[in-house]
């Protein structure tokens, strides 16, 4: 076995295994004779085939598995004992086929990309802008009034308004569909809601259906009968109003306070108003703080001013997700991908440097933060340590949505040590301001 390295530049270097057969005469010898031991060839006794026959049926095979496990191995090993920090994964040389030599020997040929050197210092004079958003009396009152919705309820009416529902019979003959719901505000055409608006209980009135309600998908839900079922039906139906219900916003009262924040905990509307605040505070600190890491990426990148070896990488990136991505759609995005490579490698010097170490408990952490987050999405603020700890284990089963915790978590210790040695260009701005630069 021979290998050569031809380094091509700082970015750059080609690699060359050349196998003879005693490299891996013994390793295919032991193949073939597992195959033999399994092998069912049709007039002889299992395990009993001449060996000829069975390398006549999987000699190649056995051989290009073997060849590549050899290579594999050597290549893992070269980079291994040579230090080498390499970006991706070894690739085929392009336009350099992997041929036979003398009978029984082979020749591979590797292109590999060298992680370039970061070298930066982070120091207090590096200013980086981060965005200070104060919680409002207006934002905190229109953020009120959002919740008061949410919690709100369906409260029986005399007549209805346009966004209101109705639960009603429908007759047609001899069918009947009792106690529908009507959503007002699902119907499209301003003229037909017209003809609905300040109906009562009691109201009976004949109507098509098919232009009331121009959804196929609704109408069959809301006669509760499968497309099939409807498309038979006579669009023509007698409605008849039993009920007219309100979405009415939930009141200001110990009853609403323990139904968002649990019982006891909010106990005034002061208390009320102090928790929509605080719950602001942390959310546009939040977006501060993205905004910050999406400024301290692309400053440290720049300083940086770290060179890829582009055309490899391009390369790479097409190989790598084969049949996602053409090569032109790669050449379009590829700055996108370049920004990404390298501050990856910012962020693994840092830790590297810093000794900045991912725990399980530093992973956990931020599962049942993301956890939390997604609950409050839904109003669900108040949600048991238990059921973000289970709801956190799950997440973490999922390889894909592990490793971008991972990668989160990363990204936060790193950025929590630089925010630690940089300055801060402290800017207010508003909440919309900062929505805008996020985007």
């Amino acid at each position: 076995m021979n290998i050569s390295e031809n380094r091509i530049d700082d970015l750059n270097l080609s690699l060359t295994i050349e196998l003879v057969k005693e490299d891996y005469a013994e390793a295919l010898k032991k193949k073939l004779n597992n195959y033999r031991r399994q092998a069912d060839f049709k007039g002889f006794r299992k395990g009993m085939a001449p060996m000829a026959l069975v390398e006549k049926y999987y000699g190649e095979s056995a051989l290009a598995e073997i060849l590549n496990t050899i290579v594999g191995e050597q290549l893992n090993k070269y980079i291994e004992e040579n230090k080498l920090n390499i970006l991706g994964e070894p690739l085929p040389s392009e336009n350099v086929e992997s041929t036979p030599l003398e009978e029984g020997s082979y020749r591979f040929n590797f292109d590999m990309a060298i992680a370039p050197e970061v070298k930066m210092e982070i120091t207090a004079e590096d200013k980086i802008p981060y965005y200070i958003v104060s919680a409002t009396a207006k934002a905190v009152k229109e953020r009120k009034s959002q919740i008061l919705k949410q919690y709100g309820e369906l409260c029986t009416v005399e007549e209805a308004k346009k966004d209101d529902f109705l639960i009603a019979d429908f007759e047609q003959g001899e069918t009947r569909v009792e106690g529908a719901y009507v959503a007002l505000r699902s119907i499209k055409d301003d003229k037909q809601k017209a003809t609905l608006v300040g109906v009562k209980a009691g109201s009976e009135m004949d109507m098509n259906l098919n232009e009331v309600f121009e959804n196929e998908s609704d109408r069959a839900a809301m006669l509760k009968m499968n497309k099939s079922e409807l498309a038979e039906m006579d669009p023509i139906w007698t409605m008849t109003v039993k009920e007219v219900k309100s979405f009415v916003d939930a009141t200001v009262c110990q009853e609403t306070f323990d139904k968002i924040f649990g019982e006891g905990n909010v106990t005034s509307e002061e208390e009320f108003d102090a928790k929509i605040k605080e719950q602001l505070v942390v959310e546009y600190t939040r977006e501060a703080d993205y905004r910050f890491m999406i400024d301290c990426k692309e400053y440290l990148i720049a300083k940086a001013n770290i060179s890829l070896p582009d055309s490899f990488m391009k390369r790479y990136l097409h190989a790598t997700n084969e049949g996602k991505f053409t090569m032109e759609q790669i050449e379009a995005e590829y700055d996108l991908f370049a920004k990404d490579f390298r501050w990856n490698l910012i962020r693994g010097t840092i830790m590297r440097e810093q000794g900045i170490k991912v725990t399980k408990e530093d992973i956990m952490k931020e599962a049942k933060a993301m956890a939390a987050y997604q609950f409050a999405m839904y109003g669900m603020n108040e949600v048991p340590e238990e059921h973000l700890a289970s709801f956190a284990d799950r997440m973490l089963s999922d390889q894909q949505q592990a490793s971008r915790i991972f990668e989160r978590v990363e990204d936060d210790l790193t950025l929590n040590w630089i925010r630690s040695v940089v300055s801060f260009d402290k800017k207010k701005i508003t909440i919309e301001k900062l929505h805008e630069l996020t985007k």
